[in-house]
């Protein structure tokens, strides 16, 4: 029996800069060792700073190194054998996930320790601090199991705390106590207190305790505290006139939009209308593989204007494909065209909203590349673009650098309820520029390295956050200036930081002393280089990288450029395992939103570095898509993925083992015509699969399933959920879904449907193949699939930038070939047929060359009963 004797979260909030440790003790009771989990969510925007366990009197701390070094050392600890290990994954909106499992030794317990530092966001007028609690079981031992200190030198003008799992009878346990410039709040619930009912083993305490403040504010320069060399300037003076905004939504009407998510993007849009101004300009694009617009020209937000446009927004339908590059670029152009004319009042901002959940995919432009080049040229920075990404399907990175490079930002909306008030919550964030074109300027002879000092716009409810080094400790010379465009007149204000002493301010808090400007500056230098890493020239991506990766690793930050390195006691034999903590982009961490945690992963930026699972050392093959094939393996941890282009028509062998008696052929389809681009995506549609000795048959269309075995025929149609069971083969169905197929003592296939929409303009229904329980073929298993089975040995070096950031080149040496390799995703469809898990691979170019044995042709076939 394990028992979890604490769990204690200390949060200390300074200047805005959060430093949060999360410790739990866990004790086995139990006469045996057993394996304990240690579990937290902490927020996507935190940086891990620490982890560390204390176990038998001994610690284990963590220590921050290169993504690629971390690897090395993992992969030379476990070469010998399996290991428990760490995960570092998304797992909700807000939060990622962060998970450590060890074995103790009976009657004894494990400390776990957990640091993360963050720069909390003003967004709608506060601060928030978000601590998730889930102890998942009574917790004998509370001292304050939530306590939060805030010092706020400027002054708080309110501090709220609630919890989304409070009781009336757990409301009164919150305590709270503010001060002119500082706050605690502690939660302490007894044992009994924590239970859901008298007598009952579950907790009440499961979900979010959140605590939002906010600061006094004054017309003037802002905010300027200066502690042991370094300054921090935050930047959000009160009661500005609000900026008129000129705004162009631009709504994706395509047939992926349908039910669901077009009935939230109506009713979303329809409320954002309600709360135009009246000085406010505004224009309504559609668009599928067509673009409509209903005015020709942007219009005045009158009562009467906006009724009009709220009836034709209810009006939206889905319908065809995507074309993002002319939707956007006719708003583009319409914003030129009104403001050209002087239709627009010279003193507003132009911005452009852009709401699609898919990929461009229509006759027109569909190269992302070229779709940002395009944008960004007729934009030419003058007018903001705002991308809002809805669902997993879309391509958030696409968006995301297209905003970036057009003075705006993207933002993921999530397929849920609440999209609509995720919807709202975006705009009601832009709705209000207050100025435009701001500079923070401070003396040329007294800083350094100051972290990003001009913005685009400021709008209502945010704060502009400027951190640097001092040179000249001349303070009383330290003038700052902020410029900017207001609403009638330019803004411009001067002032002189003022030097707080802190030891008097706060006599007796050691925490806020020493090096907490500094390291507040250390994370939004780093947090804007990992931006510029995104956008610019191959060089400036470069550049932001290093820079990025050599503060990541001098200041001990977990940020997607490092791992976390723990060594651990793990083995029987007394030898240390490793674990390795990641960080995940914002593109990673699709791959984890469904909580896929059955395979191995391995999210990297510019390097496989993993995150491991105890797992089953036995390859899945697969291939499904357009058809790019994916070997998982879990013995290196990773996985490599390529692709077979070939008339459609083409039948290939995937499986081939004579011993065993087992073949898998399959042969693959077209689109229904030839795209604009010229390329021709083929897919699988049709699999053979025999097994001689046992004397069974199975023929898997998009359409049926038939299955023979000893002269017996049955058919099966995938518009049913079924299952035919035998002495030899167990077959089941689920509608619309998957069929599993599970020969007797051998291996298991798992088959999905991919229905696609019926009216789509090229693509068809496909099928996608999976390999499970590979090690129980022969050792002589081939096929373009089956000669993985078994694992392959390669070598990955020489780790350099490519095409993408996201998609870094490599050097690969397998089979006795020097191959160009790719970082690169693939999709696993195994838990989530519609949307799939992106898994990151090693990507061989050239149908596979120098990866599988001989060349594609040598894998086609002349049936799809074919075992010779």
């Amino acid at each position: 029996m394990v028992e979890v004797l604490s769990v204690t979260v200390d949060c200390t909030v300074t200047n805005r800069f959060a430093h949060t440790v999360m410790t739990s003790v866990a004790l086995n009771k139990a006469n045996t060792s057993k394996e304990i989990f240690f579990d937290v969510e902490l927020p996507k925007s935190a940086f891990i700073t620490n982890f560390s366990m204390e176990i038998e009197g001994k610690v284990y701390v963590g220590n921050v190194k290169e993504k690629e070094k971390a690897k090395k050392q993992y992969e030379k600890a476990v070469s010998s054998g399996q290991t428990a290990g760490l995960v570092n994954r998304a797992s909700g909106r807000k939060m990622e996930k962060f998970s450590v499992s060890v074995n103790i030794a009976a009657e004894s317990n494990v400390t776990f320790i957990l640091t993360y530092e963050e720069l909390l966001q003003r967004k709608l007028g506060q601060y928030e601090i978000l601590i998730r609690v889930k102890p998942k079981s009574l917790v004998e031992q509370f001292q304050k199991q939530i306590s939060t200190n805030i010092y706020e030198p400027q002054g708080l003008s309110h501090v709220d705390a609630h919890a989304t799992f409070l009781s009336n009878e757990l409301l009164p346990l919150v305590e709270k106590t503010v001060l002119e410039k500082k706050a605690h709040i502690s939660f302490s619930p007894t044992v009994e207190q924590q239970r859901k009912c008298p007598g009952c083993d579950g907790t009440l305490i499961d979900g979010d305790f959140i605590i939002k403040y906010d600061v006094n504010r004054q017309e003037s320069v802002g905010d300027i505290q200066i502690v042991n060399g370094y300054f921090v300037h935050f930047f959000a003076p009160p009661d500005l006139p609000r900026v008129p905004k000129n705004v162009v939504f631009v709504i994706d009407r395509s047939g992926s939009m349908s039910g669901t998510k077009m009935a939230q993007t109506r009713d979303a849009l329809v409320a954002i209308l309600e709360d135009l101004h009246e000085d406010d300009h505004f224009a309504l694009i559609q668009f599928d593989s067509a673009i409509l617009s209903w005015k020709e020209s942007l219009t005045k937000a009158t009562k009467e204007n906006v009724a009009e446009a709220k009836n034709y927004a209810r009006s939206i339908r889905d319908n065809g494909a995507t074309d993002i590059n002319q939707a956007v670029l006719d708003g583009v152009e319409m914003l030129k065209r009104d403001r050209q004319a002087n239709r627009l009042p010279e003193r507003s901002v132009d911005m452009i909203i852009l709401l699609t959940d898919g990929m461009p995919n229509s006759e027109g432009v569909s190269d992302i590349r070229k779709i940002q080049e395009n944008v960004r040229s007729a934009v030419g920075g003058n007018m903001s673009l705002f991308c809002l990404g809805f669902g997993n399907d879309v391509d958030y990175n696409f968006l995301d650098v297209m905003s970036k490079e057009n003075k705006g930002l993207a933002r993921r909306i999530f397929e849920a309820s609440d999209a609509t008030l995720q919807l709202q919550d975006f705009y009601e964030e832009v709705a209000s520029p207050l100025l435009l074109e701001v500079d923070l300027v401070y003396p040329d002879n007294a800083v350094d390295y100051v972290t990003t000092s001009h913005f685009p716009q400021l709008f209502n409810g945010s704060e502009i956050v400027v951190a640097g080094r001092l040179t000249d400790n001349d303070l009383d010379n330290f003038l700052v200036e902020v410029l900017g465009q207001g609403f009638e007149d330019n803004y411009k204000v001067q002032g002189q930081a003022s030097v707080f002493d802190w030891n008097v301010m706060y006599p007796d808090e050691t925490y806020i002393f020493g090096d907490f400007t500094e390291r507040l500056w250390a994370y939004l230098t780093i947090q804007q280089l990992l931006e510029k890493s995104k956008t610019g020239t191959a060089d400036e991506k470069a550049n932001a990288t290093a820079k990025a990766l050599e503060m990541s690793l001098q200041y001990s930050f977990v940020t997607p450029l490092t791992s976390m390195v723990v060594t651990k006691p793990e083995t029987e034999d007394g030898t240390d395992s490793p674990l390795i903590a990641d960080k995940l982009t914002e593109v990673q961490r699709t791959a984890y939103s469904r909580g896929a945690s059955h395979f191995i992963p391995a999210p990297v930026q510019y390097a496989p570095s993993p995150v491991y699972l105890v797992v089953p050392a036995t390859v899945c093959a697969a291939v499904d898509g357009d058809p790019h094939f994916i070997i998982e393996l879990p013995g290196r941890n990773d996985s490599l993925c390529f692709n077979i282009n070939n008339a459609p028509g083409t039948i290939f062998n995937l499986v081939r083992d004579p011993e065993a008696g087992v073949f898998v052929n399959g042969q693959i389809i077209g689109d229904k015509k030839i795209p604009p681009d010229g390329k021709i995506n083929t897919y699988f549609w049709r699999f053979g699969i025999v097994h001689q000795t046992l004397g069974v048959s199975l023929l898997v269309t998009t359409q049926y399933i038939s299955v023979s075995q000893d002269g017996k025929d049955a058919k099966l149609l995938w518009t049913d959920t079924g299952s035919l069971k035998g002495p030899n083969v167990d077959v089941v169905v689920t509608k619309d879904g998957s069929l599993t197929v599970t020969l007797k003592d051998s291996v298991k296939f798992v088959i999905l449907l991919h229905k696609v929409w019926k009216k789509h303009p090229y693509h068809r229904d496909y099928l996608g193949f999976y390999t499970l329980d590979t090690h129980l073929l022969s050792p002589s298993v081939h096929g373009l699939l089956g000669q993985f089975y078994h694992g392959i040995e390669y070598e990955v070096t020489d780790l350099r930038p490519g095409e993408s950031p996201e998609k870094p080149d490599a050097t690969m040496f397998a089979k006795g070939h020097q191959l160009n390799v790719t970082r690169g995703w693939q999709r696993d469809f195994r838990r989530d047929v519609k949307n799939g898990d992106n898994v990151p691979c090693w990507f061989i170019h050239n149908n596979g060359s120098g990866l599988i044995d001989g060349a594609a042709a040598d894998y086609v076939v002349s049936s799809l009963f074919t075992t010779v």
